[in-house]
């Protein structure tokens, strides 16, 4: 799967290439998907077809759809409470309802990066796996903040939760005990180990030749 990723300086028509570029592929019988998570759905405007978060055939061989990052973020942020849920009783705090659950500036990036991710995770033979990848991406500064994202965000890991630390977690309760200090719990760092391993795949996609 090859994947091209399209930027440029706002207004620049990065959309309508990103679309022609999807059409020209599909015309040399390559399976395209063309994504955007652009909530204004220019994409759709361009292609002559209106978008949404489940793939349409805009032409022979080339789907496209918008990514909808309000309700990948609403689901991620639910999930995240409820597997938290006893710590934030504790706290005493007070769950969010999804209704209450606004889309958050960069919500937009994060959905294209799982995107990318989950297509490239796809073994080749899978009838899901399109031959290539044109994604809308938004204009150039925030391309750019998009495609370190991953990067960044494994370097922050490493530094807070060292892998050399994670190698003595059998003993942290002994040296808690020891110090009287409470030290990281278990579902910290293997949050941290799902973390790094989902941040690789998408650097992984977005690096590979």
């Amino acid at each position: 799967m090859r994947t091209v990723l399209v930027t440029g300086p706002g207004g620049a028509g990065r959309t309508t290439l990103a679309a022609a570029t999807a059409r020209a592929a599909a015309r040399t019988g390559t399976r395209v998907l063309l994504l955007t998570a652009d909530p204004g759905d220019r994409l759709g405007t361009a292609l002559g077809t209106p978008l949404g978060p489940a793939p349409v055939e805009a032409a022979p061989g080339l789907h496209a759809l918008r990514l909808d990052a309000a309700d990948r973020l609403r689901a991620d942020l639910l999930a995240l409470q409820e597997r938290a849920a006893t710590a934030l009783d504790a706290l005493g705090a007070t769950p969010l309802a999804a209704d209450e659950l606004t889309p958050l500036p960069g919500a937009e990036e994060l959905a294209l990066l799982r995107a990318l991710r989950e297509l490239a995770a796809l073994p080749d033979g899978d009838p899901a796996r399109p031959g290539l990848v044109v994604v809308d991406l938004p204009a150039a500064p925030r391309a750019l903040a998009l495609l370190s994202l991953p990067g960044e965000l494994r370097r922050y890991l490493a530094r807070l939760l060292p892998a050399e630390r994670q190698a003595a977690r059998a003993l942290r309760p002994l040296l808690g005990r020891l110090a009287g200090l409470p030290l990281p719990g278990e579902g910290l760092y293997a949050a941290a180990a799902r973390w790094n391993t989902e941040l690789a795949a998408a650097q992984a996609a977005l690096t590979r030749p």
